[in-house]
This record gives structure tokens, C-alpha cells and sequence, in this order.
């Protein structure tokens, strides 16, 4: 293991970008005290379909497309020893998920882990990362998604109660492009991740959703950044997350940028949150940047507030239990998002996983 020596501006909590994150609590990845393991957790699962490819290169032989300024992912582009990278060929046609996990030894060491993904012109494909295990994670993927090309990455959040994951998810989406993600976290002590996306030309389109339910503890942290800088763009962001148990915290950010050059941009954010005891806390702060007026439209909205009596009154009503009915409602609230993960077995395990979160935390 090699101790960091790279100086980097750590943040002080002062920083808007970090005055909601407990910095005492993301295990050294933010400065300079962290020894960084040799070990690389994420690999391909099963084969790879026809058309898909993935390897680990040196990462003096990859260049990175995008610069961020926040100071986990500059230690990621800077100091990972390699790259791994997942590339889908031009004109393919994947029906199979291609499944990502984490493959861990049970090393408590800390890991930096960068990742390329990228898929061709008049491609679709959909990419499950499967995140698992007891981890202190600073991790960089992004993604490109060529002209014409349909990608739906798909990143679950499940680790185990002590782990530590800080990232980001950047998408970089070209002409006549579609994106569409999907985020879960339901694990970890501390969960930071920024999903991000660039437009990098006209008639592109993104889809973020995400889902979050925080217990006891559990700070999870998701912040949106959507960048309109080209004409006839479409976004869509909605996110939903739910909190039971003291000192549970989520903090939702969602900026969209219009710059002056994006004439005809469609975009709207939501986030919705569900407070299911006392003692829990959800920020969320919704942002719209408009630098041009001509656009098709742009809009926001956040919600935070505890169950409808109505609809556990209806269920009662019905001889179900208010703890079923309790049940129930949280799944119907995070079922809209969870649905559209295209494995069955996948949106049962969340849903199971959800419930006994419910349970634990008595609410």
C-alpha cells in the first residue's frame, strides 16, 4: 500500500459544494492521510455478450475526456494505477444486461477506481453496476454515449452498513443520443455521488431517477448536475428517498445550467421525500440557471413530508395492518423508479432489502 503524497485544497465544510457533508466521516478520501490497497473490485460478471469488450489498461494510456472540480474524483483521475474500461461496438444490438459487481477480498484498505464506459454510434445497451461489501470507495466513471447511440445505466447502492462511497457519474451524451439512469442507494454509512451530464451536441436526451431510503445514522448525499450548453437538448430528473430513524440525513442538489447557446431546451428536476419517523432530515435544493429565452421549458419541484393519512386510512380500512400498510405505501412510492429496472429479480431484491430496512428501523 502506498501512502497519498499528491497535494490537493482539501475542503473545509465551508465549500457549498461540501457544507452538507460530514467530512469526519468519508475515511481519509478527501485529503491526504489515506494509505490507497492495490486491489481492483470491479469486474465483469459472466461473459461478454457479442460486441462488448472489457480490460484494464495503465492509466498513462487513457486519456480523460472531462475535468471535475471536486476533489475526490481529482485524486481518482490522478492516482488510480489503471483503467477499466467497458466499450460496446458501433450498430450492436445488446439485449442481455451487461452485469458489473464489486468482487471483494475483505480488505478494509481504501480503493480509488476509475471507469470508462463507452458505447457506439446507433448502439443500445443497458449496464447494471451491482456495488456490495463492506468498502472506503472514491470512484470516477464516465461515460460516452455516441451520436444516434441509447445507453440506460442502471449504479445500486447496497454496501454494507460501514462502508464509505464518494463518486461520480458522469455522462458526456452526443447528437440524436439518449441517456437514461437509474440510481439506487439503500446501503453504506456514508453514500456521496454526484450523477452529471453533458450535452455535446443538439438532440441529445437524459433521463436521471433515482431512489434513496436512509436509516439510523446513514448520511446519503446525491447531487445533480445538468449541463445544457447546445441547442434542442432534453432532461429529466426525478429522485425519491426516504428517511426513518434519528440522525438519518439525505441531501438532494439539483442544478441544470442553460447557457445562452442552448436555444430549445426541454428540462424538469423533481425530488420527493418521505419522512417516516422522527429525528430524521432531508435537505433538498433544487436549482435552474436560464442564461437564454429561448427554450421549450424549465422547471422544478421538491417535496418533504410523512406518510398521507388518507392512503393508510384506506388501507385500514381495508383490515390491513398499519405496519402492512405502512409497508406498502413506501413501496409504492419507490416503485415507480424501481420498476423500470428491466430484471425482475433485481427490483424484488431491492424491494425485500427496502422492507427490511423498514423493519429494522421500526418504522
Amino acid at each position: 500500500m502506498a501512502l497519498l503524497t499528491t497535494n490537493y485544497l482539501t475542503p473545509t465544510g465551508r465549500e457549498e459544494a461540501w457544507r452538507f457533508t460530514p467530512l469526519n466521516r468519508l475515511g481519509g478520501l478527501h485529503d491526504s492521510s489515506v494509505a490507497i490497497g492495490k486491489e481492483k473490485s470491479l469486474m465483469l460478471s459472466g461473459h461478454a455478450p457479442k460486441g462488448v469488450a472489457f480490460n484494464r489498461l495503465s492509466r498513462e494510456l487513457v486519456s480523460s475526456q472531462s475535468h471535475s472540480e471536486d476533489v475526490i474524483v481529482q485524486r481518482v483521475q490522478a492516482e488510480s494505477e489503471d483503467v477499466a474500461i467497458l466499450d460496446i461496438s458501433a450498430n450492436s444490438e445488446i439485449a442481455e444486461i451487461i452485469h458489473l459487481k464489486r468482487l471483494l477480498s475483505g480488505s478494509n484498505g481504501v480503493e480509488l477506481s476509475l471507469v470508462k464506459i463507452s458505447i457506439g454510434e446507433n448502439s443500445r445497451a443497458t449496464v447494471l453496476v451491482e456495488n456490495s461489501g463492506r468498502v472506503t470507495l472514491g470512484e470516477d466513471i464516465e461515460i460516452y454515449v455516441a451520436p444516434g447511440a441509447e445507453l440506460t445505466f442502471i449504479s445500486l447502492q447496497e454496501w454494507e452498513s460501514e462502508s464509505i462511497y464518494a463518486a461520480r457519474h458522469h455522462a458526456m451524451v452526443d447528437r440524436d443520443a439518449t441517456f437514461n439512469s437509474i440510481t439506487v442507494t439503500i446501503g453504506g454509512s456514508l453514500v456521496r455521488i454526484l450523477p452529471t451530464v453533458e450535452f455535446l451536441a443538439p438532440n441529445a436526451s437524459a433521463e436521471l431517477l433515482g431512489v434513496y431510503f436512509a436509516t439510523e445514522g446513514q448520511h446519503f448525499e446525491h447531487r445533480i448536475h445538468v449541463e445544457h450548453g447546445v441547442p434542442r437538448a432534453k432532461s429529466r430528473v426525478n429522485f425519491k428517498g426516504a428517511l426513518a430513524g434519528d440522525g438519518a440525513h439525505t441531501v438532494w442538489i439539483g442544478d441544470v445550467f442553460i447557457r445562452s447557446a442552448a436555444e430549445g431546451t426541454d428540462t424538469y428536476e423533481l425530488n420527493r421525500n418521505l419522512l417516516l419517523s422522527n429525528g430524521a432530515r432531508a435537505d433538498s435544493v433544487p436549482n435552474l440557471e436560464i442564461e437564454t429565452g429561448e427554450i421549450v421549458g424549465a422547471g422544478h419541484a421538491s417535496t418533504t413530508g410523512r406518510f398521507d393519512d388518507e392512503q393508510l386510512f384506506y388501507l385500514m380500512s381495508r383490515g390491513i395492518k398499519i405496519d402492512d400498510a405502512r409497508r406498502l405505501v413506501v413501496r409504492g412510492f419507490f416503485a415507480e423508479i424501481i420498476s423500470k429496472i428491466a430484471d425482475e429479480n433485481v427490483q424484488e431484491r431491492l424491494m425485500t432489502r427496502i422492507d427490511d430496512e423498514l423493519t429494522r428501523a421500526g418504522a
